[in-house]
């Protein structure tokens, strides 16, 4: 099994920043990890990805966030990083890591949710 935990969600004001982290632990080769991604549920709405990157580091964002936020990666630490710039409210959800072996959106395995609430 794979264990994805984030950290780094809170309360932002509209125009400013956060970084999502998320570590990976666990047996990573029980299946292949081709990609991990982001994905966010904001209440009444369905879940969507944001952003997926890759093990080769190729990268695909929601056309919502493109040029607002940036999906890395630290091989070395299993970790994916989400950093959101410029948040507006509509950003206000919960947002989930995920990972597994589709390139264009994981959801082989999820992490437990870290709220991100933009509002002033």
């Amino acid at each position: 099994q794979v264990q994805l935990v984030e950290s780094g969600g809170g309360l932002v004001q509209p125009g400013g920043s956060l970084r999502l982290s998320c570590a990976a632990s666990g047996s990573i080769f029980v299946i292949r990890i081709n990609a991990m991604g982001w994905y966010r549920q904001a209440p009444g709405k369905q879940r969507e990805l944001v952003a997926a990157i890759t093990s080769g580091s190729s990268t695909n964002y929601a056309d919502s966030v493109k040029g607002r936020f940036t999906i890395s990666r630290n091989n070395a630490k299993n970790t994916v990083y989400l950093q959101m710039n410029s948040l507006k409210p509509e950003d206000t959800a919960n947002y989930y890591c995920s990972a597994g072996r589709n390139v264009l959106g994981p959801t082989d395995y999820w992490g437990q949710g870290t709220q991100v609430t933009v509002s002033s």
